[in-house]
């Protein structure tokens, strides 16, 4: 019964390859176990809220909806994350998160993507600490 149990589960996570949503204790859960933190909001609103503390500042959308995959998953592998390391994903109410979480799953093959549920606007609203944005 425990290995029928563990292949449900492990052939589950091949059907639903999509970003999975963080609470705030699952979200500090798994910062603390040392899972990285991708802020991909603009520069802009990182000075104007400020970051979660210890989170990787790469900007995704620009202030016009526009991207540039390439140089984001470049920076991506100069954190060392690859389509087999998990990270987690943050912006502001987490909608970006959502399309861009989606696509790295669905479409890139990235296993094991999580965004904070809500953004950073719900981190504030649990009044939880961000500290300045330092370019």
């Amino acid at each position: 019964m425990k290995k029928f149990s563990l292949l449900l589960l492990l052939f589950g996570s091949f059907l639903f390859a999509e970003v999975r949503d963080l609470d705030i204790a699952s979200f500090e859960k798994l910062r603390s176990n040392g899972i990285s933190v991708i802020d991909i909001r603009t520069p802009k609103e990182w000075k104007t809220t400020g970051l979660i503390e210890g989170s990787h500042p790469i900007m995704f959308f620009d202030a016009k909806g526009k991207y540039d995959l390439q140089a984001f998953l470049e920076k991506l592998r100069g954190l060392g994350i690859d389509k087999q390391k998990p990270f987690i994903l943050v912006c502001r109410s987490a909608s970006r998160t959502r399309m861009l979480g989606n696509y790295l799953s669905d479409e890139m093959g990235y296993r094991y993507v999580y965004q904070l549920a809500g953004g950073i606007l719900n981190w504030k609203r649990h009044n939880k600490p961000l500290i300045p944005f330092m370019p």
